[in-house]
């Protein structure tokens, strides 16, 4: 059996078509007769469906009171639907491993459907075509003339660095991690459900152009699962861009290189020569059809659960290609990968509270080993639409200025073509936001965090129907278990994360073991760890909510209910915001008519032509959502309270996050503040960037790093605005 492997790197012709593709084989999937070994289709479970999408908009930010920026050419690229949608059906992938033998699953005939039927050359093919291309060799002369050093030896450091970063595909890797990861998997979820129209539009798509996927971030899990959901589907397995970290663990890293792995140094934007040769590299994979690429727009994993702000950097190598004409179109693929229970969610409590990350090793990977025992419950993957880069592109990008300049000299991106790139980026993200499945313990840890330190069991299990509905009105995708009652389910999510809450007397109280003794300062740490993790899965719920609920917050910030003023407050706090959540960029008004379309829809609010006021009917929706964003609220008060009075000097971000740390924590031990959620690294990273794009702190760029100036009159105004102690500035917005 040949294995998976490259075709031979050339540059293809650009196709002549007629007509705006759209998206290929649009015939239904026949897997049988389309690859051998393939499967067919079988449905799944239907789970309970929110009644519209999902998603959102943001905008950059300039100062608390701008106005909105350089308005983006053409109509929106993404326009949330507000209507009814039909969600695709799952089947668990796990039910027939259970059933059959995982040795014959290993060993069964693989033979994937590739991209135009291409024929196969080995991985060093493409190193060499990758070396020996117009432009790594450009800049191999450029800077040995710049260096005064012979080509040969900048080439020599070109091929070392090839062969630091390829990866080495080779079936029989292939077949170990597929034999190994279904005696995981197995053994750590009850099930892996996959949509399977989307695997069907997936396999569609890798036959007609070339494919980039692009899955959620939130554990190492991720794209196993998906190199093993697409061998499970006979599907070509895609390469992806793994960190540089993976290498220094022993044998693993080696066998992760051999299953399509490709490694990226943290940071290489200075050196030209690695820029060069990693943006060639997946250019000519991308260019030959070799085969799926994956990477994570995030750029790593999400500690939180909320999607993070995205990385341009990979998403504009791929996307040369086709401003170059080199390819007729490539195909996006969102892909959301949702936990009912995350492998890693105390290893990211521990870091956000400062505990250092433990280094990727092997000897760290077999003390892991220990989590086999325990309960990881269900993992839904949804395969999301491909999207036509082509399509994205229509109307709005030129690319006949790439034809005036040589294809193998560098060429800066335009300002149109990085905000393209942006607003590409955002889009992917906000569709993977879309499809991310809910489970009953969202809602549950939700309610918790807003009735701490316990809570009536029988009182939870009602506000978590009632909490299901309004999730359900306002689009969220709900998956609840079958047939099981609410307090079925509710007990069964207890049950999962009993390392989180318990059922004690009658009551559901957070399982923080051990606060009752120890120093005060130990009990702070313990009682923060226990509402980080709970907050972990409160935060899957905030992208169903954070529209909705910055209106609320917004009406209960302002003096009045006229419209214009409630405006300028929402699009103050989804500035402030703009890290914590995934706005869609520039259409700040659309997203306050969003958010009030929604509360009006659950009888919360009513608007009339010049004013928003909440209804007697709506005052408990209101009250809720606020509290469910008020620990953001709070904990940026806090964090803005540290930097107007603590911080006088010029700092790095290093200094900056113990010493808010330390601030927060001594307010926690005196009982002066309950946000615990203002310990988080992550928040208060967030809120410095926040800062920053509001223009009241500036950051500069030293040798040593970036260090942060504070503008202690902009931080107090802000700070003031957020204690609605002034009326925020008004925007120079859209016309209400």
């Amino acid at each position: 059996m040949a294995p998976p492997m490259a075709r031979c790197p050339r540059p293809p012709p650009p196709p002549h078509r007629s007509g705006q593709p759209g998206r290929g084989g649009t015939g239904p999937w026949a897997p049988r007769e389309a690859a051998a070994g393939g499967r067919a289709p079988r449905r799944g479970r239907t789970g309970e469906r929110g009644a519209g999408r999902r998603g959102g908009a943001r905008r950059t930010m300039a100062t608390a009171a701008a106005a909105p920026g350089r308005a983006r050419r053409g109509a929106p690229m993404y326009s949330k639907e507000l209507t009814s949608k039909k969600r695709d059906e799952f089947e668990d992938i796990l039910e027939e491993r259970r059933l059959s033998s995982d040795l014959r699953y290993a060993m069964k005939c693989y033979t994937p459907v590739i991209y135009k039927g291409l024929s196969p050359c080995k991985p060093n093919a493409i190193k060499n075509a990758v070396l020996q291309s117009e432009q790594v060799q450009y800049v191999i002369k450029q800077l040995a003339k710049e260096m005064g050093e012979s080509p040969d030896i900048i080439q020599e450091e070109a091929m070392e660095i090839l062969d630091e970063m390829g990866h080495r595909m080779q079936l029989g890797a292939v077949r170990f991690f597929a034999f190994t990861l279904s005696k995981i998997f197995k053994q750590l979820f009850q099930r892996v459900c996959v949509n399977e129209e989307g695997m069907q539009r997936l396999q569609h798509a890798i036959q007609e152009h070339p494919v980039v996927l692009l899955p959620s971030h939130r554990s190492y899990v991720d794209f196993l699962m998906l190199s093993y959901l697409l061998y499970t589907y006979d599907l070509a397995l895609p390469v992806i861009a793994a960190g540089i970290d993976f290498l220094g663990m022993k044998i693993v890293g080696e066998l992760l290189r051999r299953a399509g792995a490709f490694f990226m140094r943290r940071s290489f934007g200075g050196n030209r020569l690695y820029w060069a040769v990693f943006a060639e590299y997946v250019k000519t994979m991308l260019r030959s059809g070799y085969a799926p690429i994956e990477f994570f727009l995030e750029g790593t994993r999400s500690r939180t659960a909320k999607t993070l702000t995205p990385k341009f950097g990979l998403l504009s190598i791929v996307m040369e290609p086709f401003f170059k004409r080199e390819v007729f179109d490539t195909y996006l693929v969102p892909i959301s990968i949702s936990y009912e229970r995350i492998l890693e969610e105390s290893l990211y409590a521990y870091e956000l509270l400062g505990v250092p990350k433990p280094k990727e090793s092997t000897s760290g990977l077999l003390k892991a080993r220990r989590i086999l025992s325990d309960n990881f419950g269900t993992i839904h993957i949804y395969v999301g639409q491909p999207i036509s880069l082509r399509t994205l592109a229509s109307g709005r990008i030129n690319r006949c200025p790439y034809n005036l300049v040589p294809r193998h000299l560098p060429q800066k991106p335009s300002e149109d073509i990085q905000e393209f790139v942006s607003d590409v980026a955002y889009k992917m993200e906000l569709l993977q936001i879309e499809n991310m499945v809910l489970s009953p313990w969202v809602l549950v840890a939700a309610i918790l965090l807003q009735n701490l330190p316990a809570m009536e069991f029988e009182l939870l299990i009602e506000k978590t129907l009632w909490l299901k509905g309004l999730t359900q009105t306002f689009g969220g995708f709900i998956e609840w278990p079958d047939n099981l009652c609410a307090k079925k389910a509710v007990l069964s999510g207890l049950t999962l994360h009993s390392n989180i809450a318990c059922l004690v007397d009658g009551h559901v109280v957070l399982n923080d073991k051990g606060v009752e003794d120890g120093a005060v300062g130990e009990i702070v740490f313990r009682r923060a760890l226990a509402v980080l993790m709970c907050a972990t899965y409160r935060n899957q719920l905030l992208n169903v909510f954070v529209r909705p609920a910055l209106v609320a917050l917004a009406l209960q910030m302002t003096p009045s209910f006229r419209k214009e003023e409630v405006y300028s407050c929402f699009s103050f706090l989804r500035d402030v915001f703009s890290d914590e959540f995934i706005f869609f960029p520039g259409i700040s008004l659309k997203d306050f008519e969003e958010g009030c379309f929604l509360l009006t829809k659950c009888d919360a609010i009513q608007t009339s032509q010049q004013e928003i006021y909440p209804t007697d009917k709506g005052s408990g929706t209101v009250s809720f959502l606020s509290a469910m964003f008020r620990p953001f609220v709070e904990g940026y008060q806090l964090i803005f309270r540290y930097l107007s009075k603590e911080m006088k000097e010029a700092f790095t971000e290093k200094q900056f996050i113990p010493g808010v740390r330390n601030f927060v924590f001594q307010l926690l031990e005196k009982g002066s503040t309950q946000c615990y959620e203002a310990l988080s690294s992550d928040m208060q990273k967030n809120a410095l960037s926040a800062l920053v794009q509001l223009g009241a702190v500036k950051k500069k760029k030293m040798p040593s790093g970036f260090t942060y100036n504070v503008n202690q009159e902009a931080v107090s105004k802000i700070l003031d605005m957020f204690d609605a102690r002034i009326p925020v500035q008004k925007p120079v917005a859209a016309r209400l």
